[in-house]
């Protein structure tokens, strides 16, 4: 697969977000949307101007969205709850703890400017805690899409299987590079890049940025294997396997705290079934700030160079 380095095609995942939820609608009576008071910003408006039936708005009630979910699927229908990540994910966790998944329930949350996209709305608003939360949860399948093809993709798939979902997505124009035509199917990576010296494990905001990382190694003779986990929860621990027996160095790269997130879950994998030296590409352990998803990147060290840096620093500590 080549990358358009250059002039990459920008688009919005919530936008990807807001396309295949139209075309759910007009495919299944059965899809529902309950917005808070952010439907413009995470893009459920466009839903309600074409199914305004079949449109809630439950205004700054998060805890109350996610229980008017779990009735409505009760009744059979497939209801979507969308919101920022932070809202949907932090505040209305009880609710998704007991009332989606223990019972669970088909309900799909699709949080929106999650990680530190958000920008200049700040620490309040930037969801860098939400996989952890949500992994942890029984029965949940977490998703982080890298891109508006594969967020369009993930949320039409999710109802073809029968239970609660967190799919996680941003709100800039980021890069849109993989195949809109691709196999998507939930627990099975994607290895966009082979190598052989390392591999960088990435998902959502972060892919594009291994990817990158990956250009700038090889033209230095260092060969690194980007993998897309997409995939969460459930895990596709194969991959995992292989790429650590094959490259002996396994760096994950998320836009999320270091704890509970993709590093954490790709360390459990890797412990039990072949232990390999690993590091991380992450916010460490701190709330963000103000300021464009650029600058945030680059000063929590979750971009290419930090990528790099961790690359040149473990490759000494291979077997």
């Amino acid at each position: 697969m080549t990358f358009d380095l250059i002039n990459p095609e920008l688009k919005e995942t919530r936008q990807g977000f807001a396309d295949a939820l139209i075309e759910l609608g007009a495919e299944n009576p059965n899809i529902v949307v309950l917005g808070g008071d952010v439907s413009g910003s995470v893009k459920t408006s466009l839903f309600k101007e074409k199914f305004p039936e079949r449109f809630i708005s439950v205004g700054i009630a998060e805890q109350d969205m996610m229980g008017t979910a779990a009735g409505l699927a009760v009744a059979g229908k497939i209801p979507f709850a969308s919101a920022y990540g932070e809202f949907a994910a932090g505040r209305p966790f009880d609710q998704i703890r007991q009332s989606l998944a223990y019972s669970e329930m088909n309900v799909k949350i699709c949080a929106s400017h999650c990680g530190i996209s958000v920008g200049p709305d700040g620490a309040t608003h930037q969801s860098l805690e939400d996989v952890a939360l949500m992994r942890v949860l029984p029965h949940m399948t977490v998703v982080t899409p890298c891109d508006y093809n594969e967020t369009f993709l993930a949320v039409k798939k999710c109802v073809e299987v029968n239970g609660p979902f967190y799919i996680r997505f941003y709100r800039d124009k980021t890069p849109n590079f993989t195949d809109k035509n691709a196999t998507f199917q939930f627990g099975k990576a994607n290895t966009l890049i082979d190598g052989n010296d390392v591999t960088l494990v990435a998902n959502g905001l972060l892919v594009w940025e291994a990817i990158k990382a990956s250009e700038q190694l090889k033209k230095e003779g260092i060969s690194a294997r980007v993998i897309n986990m997409h995939t969460i929860k459930p895990i596709d621990s194969e991959i995992l396997v292989k790429a650590a027996n094959e490259t002996g160095l396994v760096i994950t790269c998320e836009d999320h705290q270091k704890h509970g997130g993709l590093f954490s879950a790709v360390a459990e994998v890797l412990v039990q079934n072949n232990p390999v030296p690993m590091d991380y590409v992450a916010v460490n352990d701190t709330f963000g700030e103000s300021g464009t998803m650029e600058e945030l990147m680059a000063k929590y060290g979750i971009d290419k160079n930090a990528i790099i840096n961790k690359v040149k620093k473990n490759l000494k500590r291979k077997k």
